[in-house]
C-alpha cells in the first residue's frame, strides 16, 4: 500500500482528517492532521488539534509505519497552523469568509486585468475568500481585496479620503498552484477565527 494511502487511511480511522504529509531529505516525515469539517457547525463549537489528538495519531503511525516497513528517521505530527493549506473543495467551503493567500499557476493575462490597476503578469493575491457562480459544472470561488495601503501606526487618516475600490478575482480549482490561511497575527486581541498551532515532533 502506498504511503499516502497508509496514512490517510489511518489518520482518518481514528477519526480526523489528512492535511498534508511532507518527506525531507534529511529523513522527516511531517503529517499534518485537523478535525473534520461539518458543513453549518456554528464558529463557537468549532473544535481544534490539540496535543493529546497529536499525540493519539503518532502512536498509531509509528505501529502502522513499522508493520508497514515504511523508512523515515523521525515522525512529526501536527495541526495546521495559522497557515493552513487550501487543497479541496471541501477545504474552499469550510474557509469562505477568511483572509486567504493563493497563488495561481498562469499569470491572470490582460484580458482579466482590462479595467483595473492588477497587472497582467500578477499570478499571487491576499483578500476575503467568497463563493462564486460555478464555472460549468466546477464550483468556483472569488477572492476579494482593496489595494488601499495599509495605515501606519499614529497616523491619522483624513475623513475625506476617498478608499480604494475592492477588487475581485473568480477561479477554480484547477487555477490554483498554492493556497493558504493568510497568516495573520493581531495583538489587540483582534484576529480572525482561532487556529491552534499543536504539533507532536518524534
Amino acid at each position: 500500500m502506498a504511503l499516502q494511502e497508509t496514512i490517510e487511511q489511518t489518520v482518518t480511522g481514528l477519526g480526523y482528517e489528512l492535511v498534508e504529509i511532507e518527506r525531507t531529505s534529511g529523513g522527516l516525515l511531517r503529517v499534518t492532521i485537523d478535525m473534520p469539517y461539518l458543513a453549518g457547525t456554528p464558529a463557537e463549537a468549532v473544535q481544534f488539534i490539540n496535543a493529546e489528538d497529536c499525540e493519539k495519531v503518532t502512536r498509531q503511525l509509528q505501529f502502522v509505519l513499522e508493520v508497514e516497513g515504511a523508512e523515515y528517521s523521525r515522525l512529526e505530527v501536527s495541526s495546521p497552523g495559522i497557515d493552513r493549506p487550501l487543497r479541496n473543495e471541501k477545504d474552499f467551503d469550510r474557509f469562505v469568509g477568511e483572509l486567504i493567500d493563493i497563488t495561481l499557476k498562469a499569470p491572470i493575462g490582460v484580458a482579466a486585468s482590462a479595467g483595473s490597476t492588477v497587472s497582467a503578469t500578477r499570478k499571487k493575491f491576499r483578500g476575503t475568500l467568497e463563493q462564486a457562480e460555478p464555472v460549468g459544472a466546477q464550483p468556483s470561488w472569488q477572492i476579494v481585496w482593496s489595494d488601499e495601503p495599509a495605515v501606519k501606526p499614529g497616523q491619522k487618516v483624513s475623513k475625506k479620503r476617498i478608499p480604494a475600490p475592492l477588487q475581485a478575482l473568480g477561479f477554480t480549482l484547477d487555477e490554483i498552484q498554492q493556497a493558504r490561511l493568510a497568516p495573520v497575527v493581531d495583538f489587540k486581541g483582534r484576529r480572525p477565527k482561532p487556529v491552534d498551532d499543536t504539533s507532536i515532533k518524534i
